[in-house]
């Protein structure tokens, strides 16, 4: 019997562009962060020390939301060499606490097509960057709730 390589194992396999990316033995995407047991507070990543109420040592690992509300957003018309440009970067209060920084996806760049509490829900996808051993990276992008995560 031939025994199958995890996704994470493969040579190929993406690498995360955060460092609260995971990816399942599948190699499916989701978030990791840390809630305050003092607080409730969420925020994405590892954390020693609670953002919001200053406890330390009393954060717990959670999986983040991938569903939230669009909070705040910018029309980027100048970025860097190699960086598609315009694009709406965004910042999405998340179901469940916390609140993340991203690029909204399926939506033109025109002020009249987007809407402060639109929904929205995470997709990853490749960033059109490799690693030295060519092993692409993954990040985590928003889209309206209502789009499908090939669109």
């Amino acid at each position: 019997m031939r025994k199958r390589l995890l996704m994470a194992e493969s040579a190929q396999a993406p690498l995360p562009a955060v460092n609260f990316l995971y990816f399942d033995e599948v190699g499916n995407g989701y978030l990791k962060g840390a809630r305050c047991i003092d607080c409730g507070a969420v925020a994405p990543g590892d954390r020693l020390v609670c953002n919001a109420c200053g406890a330390r040592a009393r954060m717990e690992s959670v999986r983040l939301s991938e569903r939230g509300t669009l909070y705040s957003y910018t029309i980027v018309h100048r970025s860097f060499p190699g960086v598609r440009t315009p694009f709406i970067a965004v910042i999405v209060d998340l179901d469940g606490g916390g609140a993340l920084k991203g690029t909204l996806l399926g939506v033109k760049e025109d002020p009249r097509e987007i809407r402060y509490g639109m929904p929205v829900k995470v997709v990853y996808r490749d960033t059109g960057q490799t690693s030295p051993e060519g092993r692409p990276f993954r990040s985590y992008y928003f889209v309206p709730s209502g789009m499908s995560p090939d669109e």
